[in-house]
Parts: structure tokens; C-alpha cells; sequence
């Protein structure tokens, strides 16, 4: 279960989406968000699975190992639905014992679920398709106007990137150190919720161990070559736009236009 987690993992392949500059990709995936929970009816939500569909072809990553990470938050998804599904007043269409089930409640746990589904999804798609070294520079270029305000942009990007890049190493490290319990006796599979959550608190110890003695590794070895931040560091492949990257701007130009024109008429 955890080795499909997918959150933070970059996915190497050649595909358009592989070669835009990282700039673009967040600029997308922020209209993506602001669209996804925008959408509030059939026709929008096809508009945006669609689009969600042809990028994913683009990028060259497999579905299915986009749609692994979502495994790990079944339980999530299904909280989130029940929750929507039984606790939103409106007009009763089912009702049985104290429970109860409204049209603006099914509607609501249809939409939520959507969301969510297609939000880590679509947000995966720039983790896959970026590098964490490319993501730092895309924030901190994008955001470099805050600088002006006393920001400290670049400081802010390369602690984003660090635990985009820590996600799948303390996975994996939680993964050994279950395995290595599990051979002791520890078992992690039965029992209801309750056992397991309680099963797992073993776990956290040695966990945080480990992500403490990373991160001590990790400044000591940023401290030995004199990192000191952000200020007079030059980029030994600075970002620029090309050709491609203006067409893919204008496809999300025609993308946002299309949706609030849709939005507007329906």
C-alpha cells in the first residue's frame, strides 16, 4: 500500500509535457484547481476530465500507475462521501433509522468524491513530469516578485522541493521498518480499524528517527558546500521560454476561456 503512493515521484519519458518549462506546468495545474472546484454541473466536469484525459496522454505516464496513488486514500474518498452523502440537509429520497438521504447530500458526495479524485490526479501530473531541482526553480522564478516584500522565495521553494523529494524516501524507509517489525512478530494486517491505527504507533519512533537523522545528514552536507541561500547563487540551467512553451500557454488560454464561457451560458 504504500510503495503506491505516487505524490512526489517524477516519472522520467519523452513527452511534450516532460520538455515544458516547470513555470508552465504550475501555472496550469493552478488553473486546474481553480477550474476543477469551479465546476459545478455535468458539462463542466466533462470539459475538465477531458482535458485532464489529453494531458495525461501527453505526458507518457501510464494510467495506471497514476491512478496507483489513489489506493492509498480509499479510505479518505469514502469518509469524505458518507459524510456528504448523509449529513447535508435537502429533500429526503431515502431514509432508514436515524439516517438519511438528500438530493442536495448525493449530489454534494458525487461532486466531492469527483474532486478529489481528480485533484490528486491532476496535481500528480506535475510531480511526474518534473523534477524536484525543476519545481524549485519554477517556484522561485514565479514567485520572484515577492521578493520586493522581503520574501525569502528561494529559501520558501527549496524547503517545498525538499519534502516533495523526502515523500517517497520516508515511504520506502516506513515500508523496511514494518517489514523488519512484521519478521519480529508485529502484524499490521488484522484487526479493525482501531487495532491497526494502534498497531502502527510502533511505527512512529523509529520513523521519526530516521527523518531526523536525513535531515541532519542533509545540512550537514548542504553546510559543506557552503550553501547560505538564495542571495548571488547563479542557475546552471536557467529557465526560458521557447516556442512551446507560448503554444502551451495559449492552449490554456483557450481552456480558461472555454470553461467561463460555458459556465457563463449555462
Amino acid at each position: 500500500m504504500l510503495r503506491e503512493i505516487t505524490l512526489g515521484q517524477y516519472y522520467p519519458a519523452e513527452s511534450v509535457l516532460h520538455s515544458l518549462d516547470p513555470r508552465v506546468k504550475l501555472f496550469s495545474t493552478l488553473i486546474f484547481i481553480i477550474t476543477l472546484f469551479s465546476a459545478d454541473n455535468a458539462v463542466l466536469f466533462a470539459i475538465v476530465l477531458l482535458s485532464m484525459i489529453g494531458i495525461i496522454r501527453l505526458s507518457h505516464v501510464p494510467f495506471s500507475f497514476m491512478v496507483k496513488g489513489l489506493k492509498a486514500i480509499v479510505v479518505l474518498l469514502i469518509i469524505a462521501g458518507l459524510f456528504n452523502l448523509f449529513l447535508t440537509p435537502g429533500k429526503t429520497l431515502v431514509s432508514f433509522w436515524i439516517l438519511s438521504i438528500s438530493d442536495v447530500g448525493l449530489k454534494n458526495a458525487v461532486l466531492m468524491t469527483s474532486r478529489m479524485i481528480l485533484l490528486i490526479v491532476g496535481t500528480s501530473i506535475m510531480t511526474l513530469t518534473t523534477t524536484p531541482n525543476q519545481l524549485t526553480d519554477g517556484l522561485e522564478k514565479s514567485l520572484g516578485f515577492m521578493k520586493k516584500f522581503n520574501v525569502p522565495v528561494h529559501e520558501i521553494s527549496m524547503m517545498m522541493s525538499i519534502a516533495l523529494r523526502f515523500i517517497p524516501i520516508l515511504i520506502e524507509e516506513t515500508d523496511k521498518i514494518m517489514k523488519a517489525q512484521m519478521a519480529r512478530g508485529a502484524d499490521f494486517e488484522s484487526g479493525g480499524l482501531i487495532t491497526k491505527a494502534k498497531n502502527m504507533v510502533p511505527l512512529l519512533v523509529p520513523l521519526f528517527v530516521s527523518a531526523f537523522r536525513r535531515a541532519n545528514d542533509l545540512s550537514l552536507a548542504m553546510e559543506a558546500r557552503c550553501y547560505n541561500g538564495g542571495e548571488g547563487r547563479t542557475k546552471m540551467h536557467p529557465l526560458k521560454y521557447n516556442s512551446l512553451d507560448q503554444r502551451a500557454y495559449i492552449c490554456v488560454a483557450l481552456y480558461i476561456i472555454l470553461f467561463f464561457a460555458v459556465k457563463v451560458i449555462l
